[in-house]
C-alpha cells in the first residue's frame, strides 16, 4: 500500500513549521504520552486481529500494523519535538516501516511479479528517503537564507539610523530593534 498523496503533503507542511527547536509545554509532553499510550492499545488490537489467519497474509497483517505503529508514533514524537530533525527522522523511519511492510506483501508472490515488487517496493523507500532528505536541505536552505536577509535588512536600517544624530537617532535604532526584534 503506498502513503497517500495528502500525508505526505501534511508531514511537508509540518516540516516547513519546524523551522525552528520550541520549548516542550507540559501539555504538549502529556498529549505525546497518550498518544504512546492509544498506539500501543491499537498496535495489540491489530495484533489480536492477526492472530485469526496465518501464513503469508498473516505476516502481511502483522507488517501493516507495525507500520501504522510507526507512522503514528512517529508523528507523535516529531510533533512533541517539533524539529526539522524530527520531521526528518520520523519521515525516514516511516518510510523503512513502510518498506517492511511491502517486502512482507512481496513475499507472497512466486517468479517474476515477486522481483517486480520487491524492485517496487525498494524504488519507492529510496524516493521516501531522497525526499525527506531534499526537503530538509530545502527548509535549512530557506531558513539561512531568511536569516542572511534579516541580517541584511537590519544592516540598511543601522545606517538610516547613522543620518540622525541624538534623540533622534536613538529614536530611530529603538525602532529598528522593534522591527528586528533585536
Amino acid at each position: 500500500m503506498r502513503t497517500p498523496p495528502h500525508a505526505i503533503l501534511v508531514l511537508g507542511a509540518a516540516m516547513l513549521w519546524a523551522a525552528h527547536a520550541k520549548a516542550a509545554t507540559p501539555e504538549a509532553k502529556l498529549a505525546y504520552e497518550q498518544s504512546r499510550e492509544l498506539v500501543a492499545a491499537n498496535y495489540k488490537n491489530a495484533r489480536a486481529q492477526c492472530d485469526a489467519v496465518t501464513g503469508n497474509p498473516k505476516d502481511v497483517c502483522v507488517a501493516e500494523a507495525k507500520a501504522a505503529r510507526v507512522r503514528t508514533e512517529e508523528e507523535a514524537r516529531a510533533k512533541y519535538e517539533d524539529t526539522l530533525k524530527a520531521y526528518t527522522r520520523a519521515r525516514l523511519r516511516i518510510a523503512d516501516a513502510n518498506y517492511s511492510r511491502d517486502k512482507a506483501r512481496c513475499a507472497g508472490l512466486a517468479g517474476n511479479d515477486k522481483d517486480v515488487c520487491q524492485a517496487q517496493a525498494k524504488a519507492a523507500l529510496v524516493a521516501a528517503q531522497a525526499d525527506a532528505k531534499a526537503d530538509q536541505k530545502t527548509i535549512e536552505a530557506r531558513n539561512e537564507a531568511r536569516d542572511d536577509k534579516v541580517a541584511a535588512a537590519w544592516k540598511v536600517a543601522m545606517e538610516r539610523c547613522d543620518a540622525f544624530a541624538g534623540a533622534a537617532r536613538d529614536q530611530c535604532v529603538s525602532n529598528a530593534k522593534v522591527q528586528f526584534g533585536k
